[in-house]
């Protein structure tokens, strides 16, 4: 399948989302180098770019969109999916990620998995912190910080 490409703006930089019929298979950071938007891009990137958009503008807290299943190892899929049930508004240590996801002494893997997270924002990897301070985050500490102070986390 072809992948297709829709571009969001926001406060702090461009994100671009890519995906086939079958889901989106990445969201691009904003300091990414991404492939140019499509002129029809699929339902599930279309739809994706949207509810983006939304959270950018404060009038989305919750993503429903149609994710392509990655090629990842098992404990990076638990890490995925224990992200997912962090709620808007909140933020967990890498600890209690790794709790979440059934490895509780694998701390500093969640470090990486999250850096491997093919859906930032979506599958949100920027509500996961350090023990002792903000951690570290692929589009870099003001994008981090830019992230959570919209969802309303003012700890940094």
């Amino acid at each position: 399948m072809e992948l297709t490409y829709a571009t969001v703006s926001s406060p702090v930089g461009t994100w671009t989302v890519e995906g086939t019929a079958l889901g989106v298979t990445k969201v691009f950071l904003p300091h990414e180098m991404a492939p140019a938007a499509s002129a029809t891009p699929d339902a599930a990137v279309a739809t994706a770019a949207r509810q983006l958009d939304e959270y950018f503008h404060g009038a989305r807290r919750d993503f429903d969109v149609m994710l392509a299943d990655p090629t990842a190892t098992e404990f990076q899929h638990d890490v995925w999916n224990a992200l997912r049930s962090l709620p808007f508004g909140s933020v967990a240590t890498y600890a209690d990620v790794a709790k979440l996801a059934g490895r509780p002494r694998a701390a500093r893997a969640v470090g990486n998995a999250n850096h491997a997270n093919p859906w930032p924002v979506i599958v949100p990897c920027h509500r996961v912190v350090a023990s002792q301070g903000l951690g570290g985050y692929g589009g870099g500490e003001d994008v981090k910080r830019y992230l959570l102070t919209l969802e309303g986390v003012d700890l940094y």
